[in-house]
């Protein structure tokens, strides 16, 4: 790899963050909302006493904030200034704490559950979906495994309310909701972990059992591809082991574009099974945009599409720096 190709495709990284805060910017402006005076309309309809007190503080502190009494122009370079100090601004829905603080409470939920999950799912369907495409392959696995495959056109939440009816209600070894129980108080010892652990079982199941037959066929798809290639033949002619062959020769030149579905997944695990936090009342990034979205808390609804997008941008390019290590065939030139 030349260091003129990681220049290169850092600079597409800044780029794409760039259009990221822009857009972030200029399309909840082009509504011609206000979202505090959508809040406080909101508090109104439901009854709740909002003081003149309240409501000047609020607003006096998003236009300090914001700017929204300077030009456009001024509004958008203090903004850009702002992101990329990864300052979105103050959550209305739970001021005056920032939108930050919140990402920095729920984001290690949803990384927690949803990367241990995706990297569960990847590692043993792409292992299955590798041995359902070779020969010599366990039997029970073609018998048992297609199942999954069915499993893989059912959504994540539709899955994890079955689970949970099953599981939760039918046969109650499991909790209902949250991340942990109610009477604990979060801290840092082995016991709160494993309370951690049993909360997230059923979440996680969800999804491993969804994602598990999508990357088994993706898998299997490019290990039939690959058979009939002349290094498959060479190494069976060369009588090397099976498994051997197995290894080197077929799962490493067939997991590549295995890599590049994991990297979009990992780049999306914040926004990709948000609905299942919501079944589960996981007190994740699902939540809190549940939560956003109720509350007419646009700074946490901005935060959140920026950071799906800088993860989605961030893990693209690693995996894209990575292809020359995982196979060393692809060497990225300088023209």
């Amino acid at each position: 790899m030349t260091l003129s190709y990681f220049l290169k495709r850092l600079l597409q990284f800044f780029v794409v963050a760039f259009i990221a805060a822009t857009i972030n910017f200029f399309f909840p402006r082009m509504s011609g909302q206000d979202p505090v005076r959508q809040k406080l309309f909101q508090l109104a309809t439901e009854n709740v006493t909002v003081t003149a007190e309240d409501a000047k503080a609020l607003m006096e502190t998003y236009n300090a904030k914001f700017g929204l009494d300077r030009p456009l122009w001024q509004q958008y370079l203090s903004y850009l200034g702002n992101m990329a100090r990864l300052d979105f601004g103050v959550s209305i829905s739970e001021y005056p704490s920032t939108v930050l603080s919140s990402l920095r409470r729920t984001v290690p939920w949803t990384v927690g559950l949803l990367l241990m999950a995706t990297l569960i799912s990847f590692g043993i369907g792409t292992f299955v979906g590798a041995l359902l495409a070779w020969d010599k392959a366990p039997w029970f696995l073609r018998t048992i495994f297609p199942a999954f495959f069915t499993f893989s056109a059912v959504p994540f939440y539709l899955m994890g309310i079955v689970l949970l009816y099953l599981f939760a209600f039918q046969i109650p070894i499991f909790p209902l909701f949250g991340g942990f129980s109610t009477q604990r108080i979060p801290n840092l010892s082995f016991d709160f972990a494993l309370n951690i652990l049993y909360h997230s079982i059923l979440p996680a199941l969800s999804i491993v059992l969804a994602q598990v037959g999508f990357w088994a066929m993706g898998m299997r798809s490019m290990m039939v591809t690959i058979q009939g290639e002349d290094y498959m033949l060479q190494a069976e002619a060369k009588g090397l082991t099976d498994r051997r062959i197995f290894y080197r020769y077929a799962m490493r030149n067939a997991i590549l574009p295995q890599f590049t579905g994991l990297a979009l997944s990992l780049g999306t695990i914040i926004s990709g099974a948000i609905l299942v936090e919501v079944v589960f009342s996981y007190p994740g990034v699902g939540s809190l945009l549940l939560k956003a979205v109720r509350g007419f808390d646009w700074f946490v609804i901005q935060g959140i599409v920026f950071l799906v997008i800088l993860s989605v941008a961030f893990t693209m390019l690693v995996i894209d720096l990575a292809y020359p290590l995982l196979d060393p065939r692809i060497n990225y030139r300088s023209e």
